[in-house]
């Protein structure tokens, strides 16, 4: 069954008409929400405990056509994570991803990289700053803080390569409507830090005081199905709580992410559903 197109895809200026209107809907949302949003950031300092670190690969094997967007997406990188590392969110605030990045534009030094929008990859002004996203949402998950706003991709564009984390556990980012925000409920103040190496991106996770416990994510019901003469993944992903210093006994455990999305390569191997 052929899908539906949604009203904004049938004329450009639809298109840009329902951007700006979730956009402008966004910032009334900012100034009336009454939330406390993070803004200060402490470059000169870091706080003394790691919680968790992680580091992502810059350049993939996508093919020879986008060499130049991926080339480019770094440079998109590099000048999103400025707006974010060293951030400080203290007890009560919330950190929103669109807020301190701000909207990608030629004039700010962003270039085309890739994005994925409507069902496929195309380039766009500050395509791959997600990059960023998915591994700070990788980051708070290994930690006491609440995700208040998470979206990811509605399809899986390319097969694995190298994948180190679980299926669905990243977290898109559009300016500003689809926004990544995490909030701070507990006693403690936690840090951001972002930095590059030669091959990957890579971050950690800092907070003020030691911990007695951490957390392990488990991917859980993993597969490939095709249903209808098209591809879809799904899968779970799963917390444990466990006390370090009691030998990493499991104190609770929750499911955290239910993902299901349309792939658009063939999977090697996969169930068919009637």
């Amino acid at each position: 069954m052929k899908k539906r197109k949604l009203i904004s895809q049938y004329h450009p200026i639809l298109y840009f008409l329902a951007i700006w209107t979730r956009r402008i809907k966004r910032r009334l949302e900012w100034l009336l929400d009454n939330k406390k949003y993070a803004n200060n950031k402490r470059l000169d300092h870091k706080l003394e405990f790691r919680i968790k670190k992680h580091q992502s690969v810059l350049l993939k094997k996508l093919g020879e056509n986008n060499e130049q967007l991926q080339l480019n997406k770094v440079t998109n990188l590099k000048i999103a994570a400025a707006k974010i590392s060293g951030i400080i969110i203290k007890p009560g605030e919330t950190f929103s991803y669109c807020k301190l990045v701000g909207l990608p534009t030629k004039a700010k030094g962003y270039l085309m990289g890739m994005e994925l929008s409507f069902g496929e990859a195309k380039a766009g002004i500050g395509g791959g700053i997600c990059q960023i996203s998915n591994l700070i949402h990788w980051l708070v998950i290994h930690s006491a803080l609440t995700v208040t706003e998470r979206h990811h991709h509605s399809f899986d564009p390319f097969p694995d390569d190298g994948r180190v984390l679980p299926f669905g556990s990243g977290a898109t980012v559009f300016y500003n409507y689809l926004d990544y925000q995490f909030t701070n409920n507990t006693e403690h103040t936690f840090q951001i830090n972002l930095w590059f190496s030669d091959k990957c991106l890579e971050g950690e996770l800092r907070i003020d005081a030691p911990l007695n416990y951490a957390y392990h994510i488990i991917e859980k019901e993993h597969q490939f199905l095709r249903k209808d003469g098209q591809f879809f993944r799904k899968n779970e992903i799963w917390r444990d709580k466990l006390l370090k210093f009691e030998g990493g006994r499991i104190v609770s455990t929750e499911l955290i992410m239910k993902n299901f999305a349309r792939v658009t390569y063939t999977p090697d191997r996969y169930l068919e559903e009637d």
